[in-house]
């Protein structure tokens, strides 16, 4: 994001002030900082109730005049007795403030092995992303003991640079942008700013059970390193912010090997092969976590990135986590979902559609299966394609890989990879991409590309153009 020199200047305003007292002044100066545009834009506050989000949204309040569009999301989810009551002492923060609430609420739904915090929180940053208006900002409290307790726990969980690079301060979220403007702020500055305006706030029980790791974390162990080393916190999130930096490198590189290994949705495994171990562990992290499913622990990944790639090209290997499966087919890796009900002997990994005849003499237009579309041949006298050279029957069928056709007259067959990856087609499009053959050749890909053999010169007295509609 480009900043504007009175952007600029006012983040050298936020430089000076960063170790001014939390209050509306201070985080207006930190915001605008932080978000492009600010004030003027459209923010929207995560209220719990408890005592930081509470001082999150008291400062902004305070400043209603500079900053008119503010409104507040608090998440009922029903797990507690009391979530009535806390939806209730929201609504009433909010109205003392003169700010506009929304109370949303939810079912909790946890995979089996999930924890319940983790399961929650998934179930909120879902019904905030849904409420997002395009270009709304989404701001929470989280402040610096969070940051500090989170790099902990990921670093007591082995966790890589992403997880130890923990919470960043301004990141994409939904149509706009999750920001934390308190990440540089303690719970003791936010309780005492709330105490002496004399604000009332939620009391959470849960937060004093101790069997919880991060209660156990913030009630036993933290005051014992505080002590010995006042600076923890802010030593700690600056280690972030080196892991963050570290990630962005790697993910810049996976980016690139997995964009050289792509096949379609899948990922040769020749390609795959030819990379160091832990470039390839890499690749895969990448590769998973942009198809939206989580990655899974070390040992499975590794499984993985070794004995999958090393098997047989017939043994169809396969490696499960949660309802999330790798699988191997060939020279060819895909990850698909599998019902919860399915055994480990049937695969599960997501397949192309069946092969579909279209006659289409008889039917100009085939609908396609799974929502992937319509073809249909248009009869056009300045059209591209030359029906007379088409057989009777024409085979539609989806990407298995290895794929070319000749798209130029006198040029050379091309990879439909290549074609695909210069034409910065996105991997999920390829796996919709319907393939039109004769026979055993590829003759047309969707109404991107058709092999020469069956492109229209100026003679051809049938001429058609063809369309997808998906």
């Amino acid at each position: 994001m480009q900043r504007s020199p009175s952007v600029l200047k006012a983040q050298v305003a936020v430089l000076i002030s960063a170790n001014a007292a939390f209050g509306p002044e201070w985080l207006a100066a930190h915001l605008t900082g932080l978000v492009p545009d600010y004030p003027d834009v459209s923010l929207c506050v995560a209220l719990s109730g408890g005592i930081d989000s509470t001082a999150l949204l008291a400062a902004l309040a305070a400043r209603r005049g500079k900053q008119p569009r503010l409104r507040a999301v608090h998440v009922d989810h029903g797990l507690h007795p009391s979530s009535p009551q806390w939806s209730a002492h929201c609504r009433s923060v909010a109205r003392g403030l003169g700010v506009p609430l929304q109370v949303l609420a939810t079912k909790v739904r946890r995979a089996r092995g999930a924890s319940l915090e983790a399961a929650a929180r998934e179930a909120r940053y879902r019904l905030l992303a849904e409420t997002l208006a395009q270009g709304e900002i989404l701001l929470t409290a989280h402040q610096q003991d969070d940051q500090l307790e989170t790099v902990l726990l990921q670093l007591l969980r082995g966790s890589g640079p992403a997880g130890l690079a923990a919470m960043p301060a301004i990141a994409p979220f939904a149509s706009g942008w999750l920001v934390r403007p308190l990440l540089s702020r303690t719970r003791a500055e936010l309780e005492a700013w709330v105490r002496a305006r004399g604000l009332a706030w939620i009391e959470d029980e849960t937060n004093a059970d101790e069997r919880l790791d991060r209660n156990y974390l913030r009630h036993r162990v933290l005051p014992l390193i505080r002590a010995r080393w006042p600076g923890s916190a802010v030593a700690v999130t600056r280690s972030a912010r080196h892991a963050a930096e570290a990630q962005r490198l790697l993910d810049l590189l996976a980016r690139a090997d997995v964009e050289r290994a792509s096949d379609g949705d899948s990922l040769s495994v020749k390609a795959l092969r030819a990379l160091a171990p832990d470039r390839r562990r890499n690749a895969l992290r990448f590769w998973i976590a942009g198809s939206g499913r989580l990655v899974p622990e070390t040992r499975r990944l590794e499984e993985i990135a070794g004995p999958l790639l090393d098997a047989r090209a017939d043994a169809n290997p396969r490696v499960a986590w949660g309802r999330v499966v790798v699988q191997r087919h060939a020279d060819l890796l895909s990850i698909g979902t599998r019902e919860r009900d399915v055994s480990a002997a049937e695969p599960a990994a997501a397949s192309p559609p069946p092969e579909i005849p279209w006659p289409w003499q008889t039917a100009s237009s085939c609908d396609l299966p799974r929502r992937l579309g319509r073809l249909q041949l248009k009869s056009d006298e300045r059209g591209p394609l030359d029906l007379d050279a088409l057989p009777e029957v024409l085979t539609i069928r989806w990407r298995r890989g290895g794929e070319r056709l000749r798209p130029r007259r006198g040029g050379p067959r091309r990879a439909l990879k290549s074609l695909l990856q210069e034409a910065h087609v996105s991997v999920a499009q390829r796996a919709r991409l319907p393939l039109l053959f004769s026979g055993e050749q590829l003759i047309a890909v969707a109404d991107l590309w058709l092999d020469a053999s069956v492109q229209a010169t100026a003679p051809a007295p049938r001429r058609a153009r063809l369309l997808w509609t998906n």
